[in-house]
C-alpha cells in the first residue's frame, strides 16, 4: 500500500492552480524517524530530492545524519507540511499551501511505526503538530523541546537566516544539538521487533 499512496502524491494536482506541482516525499513503514519541514525551494523542486539544498546541509550536520541514511526512507522519512515548491514572496518562498497536509499527513503517517520521533522543521510544522502552543514562539518551542518528547522535537528551519537566531540562542548548539543528535542515534539504532 505505501507504493500506492506514493504514486497517488506523485499524481497530486491539487493546488495546480496555484503552482507548478512536483510533490516531494519520501517514507515507508519502517522508517523511526520523521522530518516534517515546510515546503520544497527551488533547489528541491528542481531535484526532486527533499532537503538537497544548503538547509538541508545545515539540517545534517544538526542532525548528525550523512546523507546516505538521510535519504533511506527506510530509516527517516521526509515530509513536508507543504509538498510542492509554492513560489517565491516578498523576502523568501510563500508559507505551504493549506491544503497539503491535511490530504496527505494522516495517510502516511498510518504507515509508519509506533516509537518513531517525529522532527518538527519550522513554526508551520509545529503549528499543526503542537497546536496547544501556538501562542508561544518558535525559540520557546525549541527550547522547552524535552515537553514533547518522546513524539516530538521541535527545531527551527535551518534556512540562512537561522545563522543569526543561533547566535541570538547559544543554547540550542550546545544543549539541543547534543541532545537531538542522541535521541536520532537511539531511534535509528534501536530493534522495535
Amino acid at each position: 500500500m505505501p507504493d500506492g499512496l506514493r504514486a497517488e502524491i506523485a499524481a497530486c494536482r491539487a493546488c495546480e492552480a496555484h503552482l507548478e506541482p512536483r510533490p516531494v516525499a519520501t517514507f515507508s513503514p519502517t522508517a523511526r524517524l520523521l522530518i516534517i519541514g515546510q515546503a520544497p525551494g527551488t533547489a528541491v523542486h528542481a531535484s526532486g530530492v527533499p532537503w538537497d539544498d544548503p538547509s538541508g546541509d545545515r539540517l545534517r550536520q544538526w542532525t548528525g545524519l550523512d546523507a546516505e541514511t538521510m535519504y533511506d526512507p527506510a530509516k527517516v522519512a521526509l515530509v513536508p507540511m507543504g509538498f510542492c515548491y509554492p513560489g517565491k514572496a516578498s523576502g523568501g518562498d510563500k508559507p505551504p499551501r493549506r491544503e497539503c497536509a491535511p490530504l496527505w499527513h494522516d495517510r502516511i503517517l498510518a504507515f509508519l511505526p509506533p516509537g518513531r520521533l517525529t522532527l518538527l522543521v519550522g513554526s508551520h510544522a509545529q503549528a499543526r503538530y503542537l497546536p496547544h502552543t501556538r501562542a508561544w514562539g518558535m525559540t520557546e518551542r525549541v527550547r522547552r523541546f524535552a515537553e514533547f518528547l518522546p513524539a516530538f522535537l521541535p527545531l527551527p528551519h535551518p534556512s540562512w537566516r537561522v545563522v543569526g537566531w543561533m547566535r541570538r540562542n547559544p543554547w540550542f548548539e550546545a544543549e539541543i544539538v547534543p541532545r537531538l543528535q542522541a535521541e536520532i542515534a537511539q531511534r535509528l539504532h534501536h530493534s522495535y521487533t
